[in-house]
């Protein structure tokens, strides 16, 4: 499942190819994905123009202008667990067997949403209801917002006794946070995943918090430095490798301590509610 950093890139990328460009032509090639598209999907979105790219936790969200007979539409999107966003040149040949989606512009990019697996969704969202759509609406704060600190993430966790590592999890707790990044986070901050939510609070927020922050900026850093001008061999946008401490790297030694992996085990790996945590037993407490 694409986490923040990766979908951050994706929105950032189809910026860079969309804003400004108007959709001439849209095809949609089967009835749902996870969902059913919404009715007139393929009227909704030919001849807008699209007014901007951003992102809400693991959305992508494309603000269209006003059409013929309608409002600023919002086109949501979610990838799922495989589905990608490939920029290629026109004009669009024939849809590969995954090519659920093809959009080109009017100065000849074709905008392609494929997803094997049909985990992910589009949705089209009317003018003024955005932040009550049933998928956005109960979603905790940005991460790399100013309404995210050490104040806010306490008090969300207050009384939750459930381990800090699926406290993180929790899109309504603080949004758009994926196995990944928590793992990285909580090496950072040197909070076992182990802990109980309820016990993250005063210094130990104060170093959540900015490990998230950061471990997020650089992530997102490493993959959208080269945006403009990056193009994989397939044209794919995002889900570039980054390099990390903790996760992944069970048995190898802790690059944030001097622990002898033949005494300690190194890296650790734990699996709590059907996810890996990666954790130093001797650095995160």
């Amino acid at each position: 499942m694409p986490e923040l950093p990766e979908v951050e890139t994706v929105a950032r990328g189809l910026a860079l190819k969309m804003e400004g460009r108007t959709l001439v032509r849209v095809a949609q090639h089967r009835p749902n994905l996870r969902t059913p598209f919404p009715p007139g999907f393929v009227q909704r979105l030919t001849g807008r123009r699209v007014a901007g790219i951003g992102r809400r936790a693991k959305y992508v969200l494309v603000r269209l202008e006003p059409g013929s007979g309608s409002g600023n539409d919002t086109l949501l999107i979610h990838l799922g667990m495989s589905g990608s966003m490939v920029v290629s040149r026109g004009p669009a040949g024939a849809p590969g067997a995954h090519d659920h989606v093809v959009m080109e512009t009017d100065d000849g990019a074709v905008v392609t949403f494929n997803d094997p697996r049909r985990f992910g969704l589009m949705d089209l969202i009317a003018d003024g209801e955005v932040d009550s759509h049933p998928l956005l609406a109960k979603l905790g704060p940005e991460p790399l917002g100013n309404a995210f600190d050490a104040d806010t993430l306490s008090a969300r966790l207050a009384g939750k006794m459930t381990p800090i590592k699926a406290a993180l999890l929790d899109q309504r707790v603080v949004a758009g946070l994926g196995n990944i990044y928590v793992c990285e986070a909580l090496f950072r901050s040197g909070i076992s995943p182990e802990r109980s939510a309820a016990s993250v609070a005063g210094k130990d927020a104060q170093r959540l918090v900015p490990a998230i922050r950061d471990v997020l900026t650089e992530a997102i850093a490493a993959g959208g430095s080269s945006l403009r001008d990056y193009v994989q061999s397939d044209g794919e946008l995002g889900y570039f490798q980054h390099s990390f401490a903790v996760y992944g790297r069970e048995g190898q030694a802790c690059p944030g301590c001097d622990c002898d992996v033949a005494r300690t085990g190194g890296v650790q790996r734990l699996v709590q509610a059907g996810r890996s945590s990666f954790f130093c037993a001797r650095r995160q407490r």
